[in-house]
């Protein structure tokens, strides 16, 4: 056990999804994991590992931001010899092309500032995915019909800022795609543990058109998103 997982050694897969929400990661095992067990609850950050089509994968909550999810990403890396790490996660778009309910495979990640934090170097530079992962994504979801895009996401540590409506304008100039809170962490911790790693993204509310996704719906959101990375995570081996 680690100070924030339960489970034992050999109770996670070498890939791992990992979804911000508890509830999501409940859904994804469900529907997607044959034989899915829980294998951590503490904290309420559930996990689960278990089969999809005969491989072993699992997923893990990570909760909100950067602090959280570094939490759980050592852990699982450093403890538990996770090799795959793929987000599964939502996001805000920042342009019209990033779609209310679409998917965003982010290519490079950039922090929102400088003056963040330093972690693993995490704040130093632009981070991007494994390639070969990236280029499986990519092609994967052509094959599906997923509607996605793939290129740059911000990444931030503020989800309520005073000046919400202006302080994007740069990161749209430099043509990025969305925001989320966690991906340049993810990108980052990976690089610093020598593993793999790729974010996928659905856009649950776009800040240029001024939508929303309800809550209510944002399971069936992730349908895209999660058998995306069930794919490209059991070809990816």
């Amino acid at each position: 056990m680690t100070p924030h997982i339960e489970a034992g050694k050999g109770d996670y897969a070498e890939t791992v999804l990992l979804p911000g929400d508890p509830q999501r990661a409940e859904w994804m095992a469900q529907t997607f994991l044959e034989a899915p067990r829980c294998v951590n609850r503490r904290r309420g950050a559930l996990g689960f590992t278990g089969l999809y089509r005969g491989q072993p994968i699992s997923i893990q909550a990570t909760g909100v931001g950067v602090s959280s999810f570094l939490i759980y990403a050592h852990e699982l890396l450093d403890y538990y010899g996770a090799r795959t790490l793929i987000r599964t996660g939502t996001c805000g778009g920042l342009s019209a092309q990033a779609k209310l309910r679409s998917l965003v495979i982010s290519q490079m990640a950039r922090p929102e500032n400088a003056e963040n934090g330093q972690v693993f170097g995490l704040y130093d530079a632009d981070a991007g995915p494994d390639p070969a992962l990236l280029a499986r994504a990519l092609a994967k979801a052509a094959e599906l019909g997923i509607d996605h895009h793939g290129g740059l996401t911000i990444c931030t540590d503020i989800f309520y800022h005073p000046e919400a409506r202006t302080r994007y304008a740069e990161a749209r100039a430099l043509g990025a795609l969305a925001v989320d809170m966690e991906t340049s962490a993810l990108y980052r911790i990976a690089a610093h543990f020598g593993v793999r790693a790729l974010s996928l993204l659905t856009v649950v509310d776009n800040l240029v058109a001024g939508e929303q996704a309800d809550y209510s719906e944002r399971q069936a959101l992730f349908t895209d998103m999660s058998r995306l990375a069930f794919e490209v995570a059991r070809e990816g081996r």
